[in-house]
């Protein structure tokens, strides 16, 4: 066949409208057509292109799993200093407890001794005041003694007309008067109960 005849043929073929089934289908030539272009486009595609995608994929997919790795192990070592921490608190809540706990016994043994050092302060100071109450009696009575043996002297002097200048005789006059004086004082207070019982 020439060159015509195909070309004949060429044009025949692309005048007439296909139908039904072939209107689907392309023509051979156009499938060859295509097989080969995909061919040159899908060799240099694998040979080149696929690999370094893949190589590119690999690293991420690497990445992704190193920063799951160390999440995971901040993660473990997050839980682990959370559990340190709970625990250094929970000591520390012990700690805070055993110290208020000492404070309040301590507190309670203060209040307990300054309480004792009061009583026995007061009871030093009502001993003091007690002796001294005592001694101004004594030195009371002491001069009470005096005063009324010098007046027991003069109004003897008086009432029997002698002279009690000897000490001996005015000291027994005195020592007469006082015990006169403390048994009507002793006759007083018993009658004074006999009355009250």
């Amino acid at each position: 066949m020439s060159t015509a005849a195909l070309a004949a043929a060429v044009v025949t073929a692309a005048t007439q409208e296909p139908d039904g089934v072939n209107l689907l289908i392309p023509h051979t030539f156009d499938i060859v057509w295509s097989l080969v272009v995909l061919i040159i486009i899908a060799v240099p595609f694998r040979i080149w292109v696929l690999p370094a995608f893949q190589r590119v994929l690999d690293e991420r997919a690497e990445k992704i799993e190193g920063g799951l790795a160390k999440a995971e192990s901040a993660q473990e070592e997050a839980a682990a200093v959370l559990g340190q921490y709970q625990q250094h608190l929970a000591d520390a809540r012990a700690e805070a407890a055993r110290i208020r706990e000492d404070a309040r016994t301590e507190g309670a043994q203060i209040v307990a001794d300054l309480r004792t050092k009061a009583q026995e302060e007061a009871a030093r100071i009502l001993e003091t005041a007690q002796r001294q109450v005592e001694a101004e009696r004594q030195q009371a009575v002491v001069a009470l003694r005096s005063d009324v043996g010098a007046l027991a002297t003069q109004l003897a002097e008086k009432i029997v007309g002698e002279s009690l200048a000897d000490e001996v005789r005015r000291s027994r006059v005195v020592e007469r008067f006082l015990d006169d004086l403390e048994a009507d004082q002793a006759a007083g207070v018993a009658t004074g109960q006999g009355k009250g019982a």
